[in-house]
């Protein structure tokens, strides 16, 4: 049996601090989890038009590749925002506001509902949100802010597509375009933001800023949450493929199914583009490390070259490999999933989305990684689908028809 990526491109690097039996300490849940998630949660889950997002079988492409089953979290509908990222940036967003609205006023009960009804609306209207984005997260942050009624302002670095940067002004946002890469733009936010007494609601953390970044995370949460509650098998997942980015994704899951399921959790593999692969590096030398230049992948949501402190502070003894892939196989996969091939229901899944399902397959098709990582004809596999669309023009471009269509034929 042919594999469904033929010339798919892989490098793999198995994690030294990997720890399978560790449980989840108290460290960790300082970070992720706790009573911080289930404050996510309930918070979420008032938004108006909140509702989980599909857990979809790919019952063909995991015999293709010798699997027991491939189950993919479409997150491509999550509030109508086409990715996962409205559960992190919005809600930071929305505990950002409560904070200086506490701090303002001396009351301690504020909550989402009194920010939904506008009930502190004259302090709000004067808060500035800003952050960095390749597209998703900055498209949450001024969701979020609408939704909330305060301001925003999104930096977009160079190779930003101008349908991401029109989507986020949809919203109302500001939106400025810097030069360099995800990672120049992230410093930029954080300049302009402390000149001018804006709040900053970014996705990765760094050395002093520590509290916004949990709150994102949290948020991402509810996604595996919602995974564990629908998944359709008797026994669990064995594996998880994650991408990578900054870890913010990839930490949040890992995190929740760790604490959730404790001895019984799944591995986790963590997936990145070739040419931003920052957490592969920073797993081959042990610690945190950043990777430089343009960054220039197809899977923009994950052109980072920095790696989130949080994050990896999950990931460095919670995942047991890390995995690289190529932009083409990423693009086939888009391909593969819109066409419905080998006889799954089509699937909208953008450039980012598929790089834990990609992962999947290669580590799959691979003999010696197939062994190092226990995969075979019994594993379950649950991917993360993270966003759709978000760039509709791109997206008719890759897989040759509008994700219209594709819905359509669903």
């Amino acid at each position: 049996m042919s594999h469904p990526i033929p010339n798919l491109r892989m490098q793999s690097t198995m994690n030294s601090a990997f720890a399978p039996s560790a449980e989840y300490s108290a460290a960790q849940l300082a970070i992720l989890g706790g009573d911080a998630y289930t404050l996510a949660a309930s918070e979420i889950k008032k938004w108006p038009g909140y509702q989980p997002t599909p857990l979809a079988p790919l019952n063909g492409l995991a015999q293709q590749v010798r699997l027991g089953s491939i189950y993919y979290k479409d997150e491509s509908g999550r509030f109508g925002l086409g990715s996962f990222k409205a559960l992190g940036g919005a809600y930071a967003v929305s505990r950002q506001l409560i904070r200086e609205i506490k701090s303002r006023t001396g009351e301690t009960k504020v909550g989402v509902e009194d920010l939904l009804s506008g009930k502190y609306r004259d302090i709000v209207k004067d808060i500035t949100v800003t952050c960095a984005t390749d597209g998703n997260h900055g498209r949450s942050v001024a969701w979020g802010a609408q939704r909330f009624g305060c301001q925003c302002v999104i930096y977009v670095h160079a190779t930003v597509s101008q349908g991401r940067v029109d989507a986020i002004a949809s919203y109302g946002a500001k939106v400025v375009r810097t030069k360099g890469n995800y990672d120049d733009a992230v410093r930029q936010a954080a300049e302009d933001a402390a000149q001018q007494g804006r709040f900053v609601v970014s996705d990765t953390s760094y050395e002093g800023y520590m509290d916004v970044p949990k709150d994102v995370m949290q948020g991402y949460g509810v996604m595996a949450d919602e995974a564990l509650a629908q998944w359709p098998e008797a026994e669990l997942p064995t594996h998880v493929f994650l991408q990578g980015g900054v870890g913010g994704l990839a930490a949040a899951v890992c995190a929740h199914l760790w604490e959730q399921l404790g001895a019984k959790r799944p591995r986790f593999v963590i997936v990145e583009p070739d040419k931003a692969a920052c957490l592969f590096e920073s797993a081959k030398q042990g610690k945190p490390v950043a990777v430089h230049g343009e960054l220039d992948t197809v899977m923009a949501g994950l052109a980072c070259g920095e790696v989130s402190l949080l994050a990896w502070e999950i990931l460095k003894p919670g995942a047991q490999a890390f995995l690289t892939i190529d932009d083409e196989s990423a693009l086939e996969a888009m391909r593969i999933l819109a066409d419905g091939r080998f006889g799954d229901a089509p699937i909208v899944a953008g450039e980012s989305a598929v790089a834990g399902l990609v992962g999947a397959l290669a580590a799959a098709g691979d003999a010696e990684l197939r062994k190092q990582l226990d995969l075979n004809e019994s594993s379950r596999v649950l991917v993360f689908g993270s966003e759709g669309a978000t760039d509709p023009e791109l997206y008719q471009r890759i897989v040759g028809k509008p994700a219209e269509a594709i819905k359509v034929a669903a």
